[in-house]
């Protein structure tokens, strides 16, 4: 038997480190070839980390929310055969890469690693393996698979499978499980194949006495705090928020639309062709109008590179739809919007949210817009203030959709009326022009048979 040590290989792209968000494996775990051992974050994307080889996991060389450098040690393996770790290395314990702990401020140099010379070759294709998605929901260890070594809480039931099974969960039941502080290894699942839905979680919480309905009938006081690491997917929305906020001067503009012919036209359409061409939304007749309005005011699709002083106006319009996931916001971006009718804007729209909910956007679908688009659907609220996705200088936001009296021809009658609340970049778009795009818009939505002329 050797030791294999595997390297944090080179993503591409001048990346110099990453961020380790999770474990897929644990000392003691059996891993066969192309198995994941790790889910790392770049700035874009979430990569997954597969093994070169079969082994037995020894050591782990960090902590999630730590910053790992490029050709750091990431994870030690038990094989056969010789390995690649020289007879005599430090073997027992990788010390931390990167930042130490978890939550660890971003910014300080990565620390080199100790074992460069124990390894007698590389394992270099372990990059060329590395698997890329959109980012993914993270959980700290304590909800990961394979973290079976805790005692089940006194008056619970049973270990519900074998030791060693490992339980199957969707993403957002393992993040509800780890807020809730329940060992999925002791939850049995009722959904199929085993599966643990979140009903399965009710049911444990009411067999310890701390149910809805064990809430509702004992009013006592609650004690403790959670610490939540800020780290993965979240971590980089905060970085990012912090710098679009910290750079951009925002300033933001509300408008109403009276959308009563829009949705009008819109039944009409789905009538007619949403068995052959798909149903349609709201947001890509939104999608559309601010293509159109561009054509006249081209400093809104732009990017503003204020540490060169050069403001880049684009010709294609690629379009960033603000996406929620169950690991947070991430924007993909439909590419050459300009190019697409309504119902391709639908395609592209639900496939863009399908492909990044499911973490199998690609770093190239991430990256590149020039500006965005964002809505919160039926929550939209009556009025908000977006921030913009830097480098970008404008976000159109949307709001829901309500029906309010509203006087016509000396009428009152009701009408289907929605806010766009956008936000601008002072420093590249002046007030004027910010309200005469959003007007432009706001005509084009009001007359809606416009937006199907090509």
């Amino acid at each position: 038997m050797g030791l294999y040590a595997i390297k944090m290989p080179d993503i591409g792209e001048g990346i110099a480190e990453v961020e380790l968000v999770a474990w897929r494996v644990q000392p003691g775990d059996t891993v066969k070839e192309d198995q994941i051992l790790a889910d790392v974050m770049t700035d874009k994307a979430t990569v997954e980390i597969p093994s070169p080889v079969a082994g037995k996991v020894e050591t782990l060389g960090g902590q999630p929310g730590e910053l790992m450098a490029v050709g750091a040690e990431l994870i030690r393996l038990e094989v056969e055969g010789a390995g690649n770790v020289k007879e005599g290395s430090a073997a027992g314990s990788l010390p931390l890469r990167g930042r130490a702990g978890v939550g660890a401020r971003a910014g300080a140099a990565p620390v080199a690693p100790d074992h460069k010379d124990d390894v007698t070759h590389s394992n270099e294709d372990v990059g060329d393996r590395a698997r890329v998605s959109a980012p993914t929901p993270t959980l700290p260890q304590g909800g990961r698979e394979g973290v079976t070594n805790k005692e089940p809480p006194r008056g619970t039931p049973a270990p519900m499978r074998p030791p060693g099974e490992k339980p199957i969960a969707s993403p957002a039941v393992r993040r509800r499980a780890w807020e809730l502080g329940i060992e999925l290894q002791f939850v049995h699942g009722s959904g199929p194949g085993g599966r643990v839905i979140h009903e399965d979680l009710e049911v444990y919480l009411a067999a310890r006495g701390q149910g809805p309905a064990a809430r509702a009938t004992a009013l006592r006081q609650r004690q403790g705090e959670q610490a939540i690491p800020v780290i993965g997917l979240r971590r980089r929305i905060a970085q990012k928020m912090q710098e679009a906020k910290r750079r951009i001067p925002h300033f933001s503009y509300v408008e109403e639309v009276d959308v009563t012919d829009l949705e009008a036209l819109r039944a009409q359409l789905n009538a007619k062709y949403g068995d052959k061409r798909g149903k349609l939304t709201v947001l890509p007749f939104i999608a559309r109008a601010v293509v159109l309005a561009l054509d006249d005011f081209p400093q809104v699709n732009a990017r503003f590179d204020d540490d060169a002083g050069v403001v880049t106006r684009s010709n294609p319009v690629h379009l960033g739809i603000a996406t929620q996931t169950d690991a947070g916001l991430a924007v993909p971006v439909l590419r050459h919007a300009e190019a697409q009718d309504v119902w391709g804007l639908a395609r592209e729209v639900a496939r863009l949210a399908e492909a990044t909910r499911s973490g199998k956007a690609t770093r190239e679908e991430l990256a590149g817009s020039t500006i965005t688009i964002t809505s919160l659907g039926p929550l939209g609220g009556i009025v908000t203030t977006p921030v913009i996705n830097h480098p970008e200088v404008a976000i159109v936001g949307v709001n829901r959709i309500v029906e309010r009296p509203v006087f016509r021809n000396g009428a009152v009658v009701a009408r289907s009326l929605m806010n766009l609340s956008s936000s601008f970049d002072h420093r590249v778009i002046d007030g004027m022009d910010a309200a005469r795009f959003i007007q432009a818009v706001r005509a084009l939505l009001e007359s809606p048979a416009l937006l199907l002329v090509e």
